[in-house]
């Protein structure tokens, strides 16, 4: 009996072992156990499967765990290493960001019918922008989708569509059809004018408007691809706003430049931007992604200085295609984006230009003088 109850307390005494189920192997390998605090943060646990809260239900196994690598400890999206973008394996979004650059020195045209489209393909634009013919009353909105599926089936360059701000159904229904990027647009009509559309949870590229810094980097933040520094809304031609808005950005990014680290925690919460965007953006010197201009470019001159100034490219709207030689203009758009520091080419594309331009010019009560209002003579 005392050999028994020895026997009993030495085997009370021993260490229970706890077993645990073996870790999945179908992650990747970017299943990091150090980091599994971070994983079941981001992750909801379900009785069948992980799945990502951020994006539906039916996204494929291998698309899910490739997010796994976007959720980082403090909630910040890695966009760069350095100066190259990440693995587009480990990170989807730097894959959406590349998508942007392909764009990269390009003009995109906004294009009404699949006519205008094969046009402006044929010109060498580098994307077109499905939308709608302008009407006089009325709530702009998404593009019909059956427009946007006859532009995609008539041309093989990118084509863009546009969905209101905030509507992020819309949004999903133009990711459907199959476009190549989607523009959340303050061009149409604002759906929600609190809330922007969380375009990480699209695996569809998305550009974004701007008017400064801290616009771009919280457009960058909610999962844009490309900035555009929107201008004149209004289709009258004039360059004024845009010319505006692209130098109030570059401006700030040279004054960030100029700061030491200390400065750029106030400048953040001074433009309200993340403070790890902004970092990144003086660490490179210019935005974290592509940079487009649009709004009141119509002709060659307009399409060089946007790239002067520093854009990537421009978006230019659908007027140019009425005149009487819509080829002859759009082509000398194209070149002058591609040759912007050529002189020689910008006359080139300049000339016999002054016949098409019926319809764009400002009217004289429109425009403003300067130092009228100002004290000036």
């Amino acid at each position: 009996m005392q050999e028994d109850a020895f026997n009993l307390g030495k085997f009370r005494r021993e260490p229970k072992f706890l077993h645990f189920h073996k870790p999945p192997t179908n992650f990747n390998n970017h299943y990091q156990p150090q980091k599994e605090r971070s994983f079941h943060r981001s992750f909801k646990n379900d009785r069948t499967t992980h799945r990502p809260h951020l994006l539906p239900q039916s996204s494929s196994s291998s698309s899910i765990f490739t997010n796994i690598s976007m959720a980082a400890e403090d909630g910040a999206v890695t966009i760069y290493s350095g100066s190259a973008i990440t693995d587009a394996k480990k990170n989807p979004y730097s894959l959406k960001v590349g998508l942007g650059q392909m764009l990269r020195g390009g003009a995109i045209f906004e294009v009404t019918t699949a006519d205008q489209a094969k046009l402006a393909e044929d010109a060498g634009a580098c994307s077109v922008i499905v939308s709608d013919p302008p009407r006089a009353q009325g709530i702009s909105r998404m593009s019909d989708p059956a427009l946007v599926k006859d532009i995609k089936r008539a041309v093989s360059i990118p084509v863009m569509a546009r969905s209101r701000v905030g509507h992020f159904v819309e949004a999903q229904v133009l990711e459907a059809i199959g476009v190549d990027y989607i523009d959340e647009s303050e061009y149409l009509a604002i759906a929600d004018e609190d809330h922007f559309i969380n375009k990480h949870n699209f695996q569809t590229p998305f550009v974004c408007g701007a008017q400064t810094l801290g616009d771009a980097l919280r457009r960058v933040r909610e999962g844009a691809a490309i900035v555009r520094t929107q201008g004149d809304l209004s289709g009258s031609g004039n360059v004024a706003m845009a010319v505006k808005n692209v130098r109030s950005v570059m401006g700030q990014i040279r004054l960030l430049n100029n700061m030491d680290d200390d400065e750029v925690f106030a400048f953040s919460k001074e433009i309200q931007a993340p403070y790890d965007l902004v970092a990144q953006t003086k660490q490179m010197g210019r935005l974290p992604v592509v940079q487009f201009s649009s709004g009141g470019i119509v002709t060659p001159a307009d399409a060089a200085l946007m790239m002067q100034l520093g854009c990537d490219g421009v978006f230019v709207g659908s007027d140019v295609f009425n005149c009487s030689d819509p080829y002859k203009r759009v082509r000398g758009i194209v070149e002058a984006v591609r040759n912007y520091n050529d002189p020689h080419v910008l006359v080139e594309t300049s000339s016999g230009l002054s016949g098409l331009m019926a319809g764009l010019d400002l009217g004289e009560d429109r425009i403003e003088h300067f130092g009228r209002g100002r004290g000036g003579v």
